[in-house]
């Protein structure tokens, strides 16, 4: 579903992706950990085009993501293009990025009427049903504001399903939540695992990355420093740089 060679990104003098390849086979999870600062979810935003590559490339689903190749050249794809790629790859942020001006059921709408031209009916019906989904059945007529974070955060889960996405990108999804409501959002997320969804979540929860991940990928100063099953990663890590974060988060 995902494959990602030689990847290089920096931003001025500051270098933050050093040479990153990985690959995520379709109905996976894989599960990022690695300090602040590791590159992790500037790794995230350049699977969908947020944050341009200075070297290297990326492809979901068999399609280079933001170029076309030409020969040994890539050429970077209309603005339009891009935007297409990415209603097939769905982004849940930490912040919940809801429109605060709209309705829980109008969040969830807007997209797949706007970027794929579906009827607002059908959309509505849709949207329902990915409420029911994430436990907010009776939160379509509610506004943003109204919702605790859980709530607004499973809200934001439900629209980025809402496009159908080959890929569901989720960047820290439980860090902004007061620890009460994490495992609310990350029910949410284990369901969406359990039925085979194609996920890549950047998270500190190392609970959920034991129990939901078939990879876990240790990231440290742009760099991955060790992949492999969470049996292996989390209960024995074989790098020095992975034992010690895990000591200090475990």
């Amino acid at each position: 579903m995902v494959e990602i060679r030689a990847v290089h990104k920096s931003f001025g003098s500051l270098e933050v992706l050093r040479g990153i390849d990985l690959t995520v086979r379709a109905g996976e999870v894989t599960v990022i950990l690695g300090p602040s600062g590791s590159g992790k979810s500037t790794l995230l935003r350049t699977i969908n085009h947020l944050e341009k590559v200075d070297r290297g490339w990326i492809s979901v689903d068999g399609a280079l993501v933001g170029y076309r190749r030409s020969g040994d050249r890539l050429h970077e794809l209309p603005e339009r293009e891009v935007l297409k790629q990415r209603t097939r790859i769905g982004f849940v942020f930490q912040n919940f990025h809801l429109f605060p001006h709209l309705t829980v059921l109008e969040n969830i709408v807007e997209a797949p009427v706007a970027a794929l031209g579906k009827p607002r009916k059908e959309a509505e019906a849709a949207a329902a049903e990915l409420l029911a989904r994430v436990g907010l059945a009776g939160k379509a007529s509610a506004y943003p504001a109204r919702l605790s974070g859980g709530q607004q955060q499973r809200v934001a889960i439900a629209r980025a399903l809402a496009l159908e996405p080959r890929l569901l990108l989720f960047d820290e999804p439980t860090s902004a939540l007061d620890p009460e409501l994490v495992g609310e959002v990350l029910d949410v997320i284990k369901d969406l695992a359990a039925h085979g969804t194609t996920m890549i979540v950047v998270t500190h929860e190392i609970g959920f990355a034991r129990e939901a991940a078939d990879t876990v990928v240790f990231m440290d100063e742009g760099r991955i420093v060790e992949q492999g099953p969470p049996a292996g990663v989390l209960d024995h890590p074989a790098h020095e740089r992975t034992r010690a974060f895990l000591s200090k988060v475990l």
